[in-house]
């Protein structure tokens, strides 16, 4: 049976404006993301649903309001929790002009003279600010080569959530009502625990490691060489993840005070 066509339908929301990802649409796994030939990819403005998604504390902790707004916004996404890292801030700021405008309102705290201002950020500029980062070069370390890869949504909020979890613990050690054996013990358990989320969270950012026999990508097979590997080649691995993942933040906005011109 074919539907009615809804004659409101030419009032729909359109796209605000288009976009390209910084990935521009590598690491998105099969039928997440659809690429128009161009690699611009429409934005909507946010519906009101949208709105009250974003707004929902409980939503927003566990990541499932992020990937309802931006899938709502961006139809060509189709999967946001495969949404590789580095395309994040560039879809949450498009998401935010399309619906707001381009200008945003910013109240901060001069840590000099402590006065308080408000500031006009325009975020077109912000977005030019972030551009594609190559992931083509390996790291070598003896005779092997390790490629990495921008880390997925879906990974860095399960990171994140387990990450929250060990720090309430760390933080209520000092107040629990146990004695000092079972508090040293439980301190113990929680930083081996924060050591497992970090190899977790470099084996997520791996895309491959190279050896003169084999090229591996099974993660399971690259955490146990993470597991297994010398420290200092851990070390140097895990700096590499943080400096590549320093790269995909947004830079600070320098400000100067008008009160006592702090920058």
């Amino acid at each position: 049976m074919t539907h009615p066509v809804n004659p409101l339908q030419q009032y729909f929301r359109q796209p605000a404006l288009y976009i390209k990802l910084p990935s521009l649409g590598q690491f998105w796994p099969q039928d997440s993301l659809v690429t128009p030939p161009n690699n611009e990819l429409p934005v909507l403005p946010m519906t009101a649903l949208d709105e009250i998604s974003y707004r929902t504390p409980d939503a927003l902790f566990n990541g499932s309001a992020i990937v309802n707004v931006i899938q709502s916004c961006m139809p060509n996404i189709k999967n946001a929790w495969n949404m590789p890292g580095i395309d994040l801030n560039t879809i949450l700021g498009a998401i935010r002009i399309a619906s707001y405008g381009s200008e945003m309102e910013l109240k901060t705290k001069c840590p000099n003279c402590n006065s308080e201002n408000e500031y006009t950020v325009d975020l077109h500029g912000v977005l030019e600010q972030i551009t594609p980062m190559n992931f083509s070069q390996p790291m070598t370390l003896g005779d092997i080569e390790i490629f990495f890869r921008p880390i997925a949504y879906k990974d860095q909020n399960t990171i994140n959530l387990m990450q929250f979890e060990q720090q309430k613990i760390l933080q209520q050690l000092p107040n629990g009502e146990m004695s000092e054996d079972e508090r040293a013990a439980m301190f113990d358990k929680t930083l081996k625990e924060i050591s497992r989320i970090t190899t977790m969270a470099v084996t997520f950012s791996i895309a491959s490691i190279r050896t003169p026999q084999a090229l591996v990508t099974e993660p399971a097979f690259i955490e146990e060489f993470l597991k297994n590997c010398g420290s200092e080649q851990f070390k140097r691995i895990r700096d590499h993840v943080i400096n590549l993942r320093s790269k995909e933040e947004i830079k600070p906005i320098p400000i100067d005070c008008p009160e006592c011109t702090h920058h």
